[in-house]
């Protein structure tokens, strides 16, 4: 995909994306709150996403701020979260992330990523959520479906997730860092998945390298 094509692909996407049902994450952020976001994204980690929306609305029913967190026992945490995957450990990390937030930001979550990566648990991926979607400032947030799509139509060239982020913020106009994340996972839940995409009916086929894909519909 060249840089020429991309307005068109990214239109064509927004307009593929409209019948599918949003991240879990973003639903969530609607109201945003971004410590509703930080929390919600480490329980999507390693997590799917209804799993991951029912876990966050349980445990926000009991608490939904850093002072409210730490009034909670860890082993309620974890009977809410549950059946998140690592939730013991989800469970800790939330606290602990709380306790560093009243301790440090006055119960504030920082809004720029260089602060949020000093927390308990929080990589890139979730700092850059944090800031776009709990904040809506400038960002770009890479998870396994922006890395592989990227590089499926050969926008970007990389092997990790980091060194997405590093390419697309380079190369990707800024108009469209808030949005990447989004329409690109909803995208590569229902069309471009991980394996055996559906290119067949891919609105963007056109302009897709289909590079590494082996077997397809």
């Amino acid at each position: 995909m060249t840089d020429a094509e991309l307005p068109e692909a990214i239109a064509l996407i927004k307009k593929a994306v409209s019948k599918w049902k949003t991240p879990a994450v973003t639903e969530i952020a609607k109201d945003k709150n971004p410590y509703r976001v930080l929390v919600s994204c480490i329980l999507s980690l390693r997590t799917q996403d209804r799993t991951t929306e029912q876990a966050s609305r349980r445990l926000f029913e009991l608490a939904n701020t850093p002072f409210a967190i730490l009034k909670l026992p860890e082993e309620e945490i974890m009977r809410a979260i549950y059946p998140v995957g690592f939730y013991r450990t989800k469970a800790r990390v939330i606290r602990e992330i709380s306790e560093r937030l009243l301790k440090d930001y006055d119960g504030r979550v920082p809004d720029s990523i260089e602060e949020l990566l000093l927390l308990p648990g929080v990589g890139r991926k979730t700092a850059n959520l944090v800031v776009t979607m709990g904040y809506g400032l400038p960002g770009i947030c890479v998870d396994t479906h922006v890395h592989r799509i990227t590089n499926r139509w050969g926008y970007v060239k990389t092997k990790t997730p980091d060194k997405t982020e590093k390419a697309l913020r380079e190369r990707l106009p800024k108009k469209y860092w808030l949005e990447i994340n989004d329409l690109l996972v909803t995208f590569g839940q229902n069309q471009c998945r991980p394996v055996s995409p559906i290119c067949s009916t891919c609105p963007v086929k056109g302009f897709c390298k289909r590079v590494d894909v082996v077997i397809s519909r």
